[in-house]
């Protein structure tokens, strides 16, 4: 019952947290959809297998989504690793600290510690931002320490950061009203800010909205972009856990299997009961 109601009390906080962060998108993913798995396995090992490892996948593993081994030799293994080994990085603990300020962690579980919408929503939320010490930022994880390592696909971009805030007198300390503030960041990360009072006389959502603005002769369109993320997530889940159809599967035939037993069970407790008073 302490647990029960502790877990009601929070309710409130986590819907504001939500509420006070980006929004996340639905990843339109299929663990079914063996082309996708491929296309994702392609961009996981030449954007993210640089930096972050997958210690508990096996390259060989990847034959559950339609690779023989030798694709998997000639096409997926850039160094002298074989194909009964575990996707490893040389990148180590220390060197990744000095690099990047933290050790870019594993990525074999990373499916199912963030989930497909979070992780969906953050590769394609990267912005540049002269102010970080890495040149990017990220509306889903504000000060990211990892730059954007897909940023070659997704082009240059202009960031467009709107927030709704009140206006507070500094001597009554009370709302006088609503300002807008506008930040403007281009293609290189350079900022551009401007504040301006809003009309007067009624009531305004307090709040920020991001918007992304991509050019014409980006190397992959927005759809396209999207596309390749999809992919991606959608290989981070199948190294998380490779027999999630299986297991789907054997769990709808086992509740069909529980179903068929409580029938007979049913039939079983009316024969025994129907002579008790």
């Amino acid at each position: 019952m302490r647990a029960l109601l502790a877990a009601l009390a929070a309710v409130p906080l986590l819907a504001w947290g939500a509420a006070a962060g980006y929004r996340i998108d639905r990843a339109p993913i299929d663990p079914r959809d063996l082309v996708s798995l491929q296309a994702g396995a392609r961009t996981f090992v030449n954007y993210c297998l640089n930096c972050h490892g997958a210690q508990y996948m096996r390259y060989n593993r990847l034959t559950d989504i339609g690779l023989t081994e030798a694709q998997i030799r000639d096409n997926l293994i850039f160094t002298g690793d074989k194909v009964g080994d575990t996707m490893k990085v040389a990148l180590g603990v220390r060197e990744g600290k000095a690099l990047f300020g933290a050790a870019p962690p594993d990525l074999s579980v990373i499916g199912r510690s963030r989930g497909a919408d979070w992780l969906y929503t953050y590769l394609r939320t990267f912005y540049r931002d002269s102010k970080t010490a890495t040149g990017w930022n990220n509306a889903v994880f504000p000060q990211a320490a990892m730059p954007h390592p897909l940023w070659q696909l997704q082009g240059p971009r202009v960031t467009t950061i709107q927030s709704t805030i009140e206006d507070i007198d500094p001597n009554t300390k009370k709302k006088i009203g609503y300002l807008k503030h506008t930040l403007v960041l281009n293609e290189s990360g350079i900022r551009t800010e401007k504040t301006e009072k809003l009309p007067g006389g009624k009531e305004y959502h307090v709040g920020t909205e991001i918007s992304f603005a991509s050019p014409a002769d980006a190397k992959l369109a927005t759809v396209a972009y999207d596309f390749a993320v999809r992919d991606l997530v959608n290989f981070l889940m199948f190294i998380a856990e490779p027999n999630v159809v299986t297991r789907k599967i054997i769990g709808i035939v086992v509740l069909f299997v529980l179903g068929f037993v409580f029938i007979f069970a049913f039939l079983l407790k009316k024969e025994y009961w129907k002579d008790v008073k």
